[in-house]
């Protein structure tokens, strides 16, 4: 696949246009050039998907032993890594993220999380049984794990390979068969991973990738689909609660992880220099573009003053620039569209009195990159919780700070929003974490870190942040049913 051509649809194996002829543009969010024309799914392409998923479950993909599924997982893996540098192209070219990130976090992940629900399904157990019957002979009861079927997998931008196989690679260790709509504005590694499944012989039919955009076009056809037996996405919440109103025609089982407004809590006896540079990657981490990230920030009164100043002078040490340049700390926003999106929160906070630390604008960048989606990293302080900067997701490199008091202050104050997906505490007092961590209404709860993730463990959002648990076992949950087989002795 040529980054500077067509970007196709991946079905059955094959790479094909839309019958339609609609294609749309891939530009970089570095200096807005043209990196591909996409071709745009339509209803009979979507179609076609999952005709060839259907097909494949009723193929030999449906016979395959769990053994050779984890064989081919396996080599599905060691072939993104033996091809790492065109991921790694591909990846940085759609989302403008310094290479160094996507080198260190995207790729590898993106690969791991082939092997490691291999390694999961290959283990998990099932229940087993036994019974009194009246006859005194007795029953036995056990459990079967059968795939779910086909699968609409549904993906945003802002780490299109990890958050892709992260929902992939449990799907097909389970013996499922997908349907991938890629973010229309990353949709190259998921098409590249087509050229993978090839490769390495995972029978046609199974990995799907269709392209396009939401209302109308392929995530509305796909996730309305009467072929498609459950769909899972993460993104927007309010996508969400669209997926969630169509997939009720044919009672489709949903998994979702959704928008956040996370909080971050310092207390004053927290090890000062490791929660500045937790919170500063949390904050301003992948240009702000992290659903775990942290927006709100709250911070124990005695060095509150002193964390602002120190987390300022962490923002403006970050370096803005092209990707390729190690010195580069921060990349763009992913267009244009959600430039003038966070620009537009900038504005609300003056507007609304904020005081602005840092940042609250565009940086002035050379003259080859001025074109790109930049913003400043921006800290501000002073505003009411009732601020649509406190109460609304942003997805920019940017967070409110506010001083507390009291434990039952902070656990208030990160409580109160309508999401529930992640905070982060910082504290030496190990029986105040163990203490304040249950209390946060959320899925994740980071005590002294931030983005540390053992993959065998539940992950999901609380509240308006999400449906069900992925991770491990958990994800076997989504991605199988369970049948039970009664055997009268």
């Amino acid at each position: 696949m040529t980054m500077t051509t067509q970007t196709l649809n991946f079905i059955n194996g094959d790479f094909l246009p839309a019958r339609s002829g609609k294609i749309f543009e891939n530009r970089s969010p570095v200096d807005g050039r043209l990196l591909a024309m996409v071709a745009e799914a339509g209803e009979p392409e979507v179609d076609a998907a999952v005709r060839a998923a259907r097909a494949a479950l009723a193929g030999p993909w449906g016979r395959m032993a769990i053994a050779e599924r984890v064989d081919l997982l396996y080599a599905v893996a060691n072939e993104i890594n033996r091809r790492f540098e065109d991921f790694l192209s591909a990846e940085v070219a759609d989302t403008g993220k310094p290479a160094s990130l996507a080198r260190h976090l995207d790729i590898p992940r993106g690969a791991a999380n082939f092997k490691i629900f291999a390694d999961v399904v290959k283990n998990v157990p099932t229940e087993f049984f036994e019974m009194s019957t009246p006859d005194g002979k007795g029953a036995i009861n056990y459990a079967v794990r059968v795939p779910k079927g086909v699968v609409a997998v549904v993906c945003p931008w802002n780490l299109p390979l990890l958050l892709m196989t992260w929902k992939v690679g449990p799907a097909l260790a389970c013996g499922n068969a997908v349907v991938v709509k890629p973010s229309e504005e990353t949709p190259s590694t998921a098409t590249l991973l087509g050229e993978v499944m090839n490769a390495v012989g995972v029978p046609k039919g199974v990995y799907n990738v269709v392209h396009g955009f939401g209302p109308g076009s392929a995530g509305e056809f796909l996730t309305r689909h009467p072929g498609i037996d459950a769909v899972t996405f993460t993104g927007e919440t309010r996508t969400g609660m669209a997926i969630m109103k169509a997939a009720a025609e044919g009672v489709k089982a949903v998994s979702f992880e959704l928008g956040g407004k996370n909080a971050g809590i310092v207390f004053a006896d927290c090890d000062f220099d490791a929660a500045v540079d937790g919170i500063g990657r949390a904050v301003f981490a992948n240009c702000g573009q992290v659903c775990l990230g942290t927006e709100r920030v709250y911070v124990e009164r005695p060095i509150f003053d002193k964390f602002v100043a120190a987390l300022k002078l962490k923002a403006e040490a970050m370096k803005p620039g092209r990707p390729e340049d190690p010195a580069t700390g921060i990349g763009p926003l992913i267009s244009r569209e959600h430039q003038n999106k966070v620009l537009s929160y900038y504005r609300k906070a003056a507007e609304e009195g904020a005081t602005v630390v840092t940042g609250g604008g565009v940086p002035n960048m050379e003259a080859g990159v001025a074109g790109g989606s930049w913003i400043q990293p921006t800290l501000w302080t002073g505003l009411p919780e009732t601020s649509v900067i406190v109460r609304e997701e942003i997805f920019g490199p940017c967070a409110h700070l506010r001083a507390f008091d009291s434990e039952d202050e902070a656990v208030g104050l990160a409580n109160d929003t309508p999401y529930g997906l992640a905070t982060t505490i910082w504290t030496g007092n190990l029986s105040r974490a163990h203490r304040i961590a249950p209390k946060i209404e959320v899925g994740i709860c980071w005590v002294n870190s931030w983005f540390l993730r053992d993959l065998r463990t539940p992950f999901g959002g609380s509240k308006q942040s999400g449906i069900g648990r992925e991770g491990g076992v958990h994800s076997l949950e989504f991605y199988t049913e369970l049948r039970n087989v009664c055997i009268k002795l």
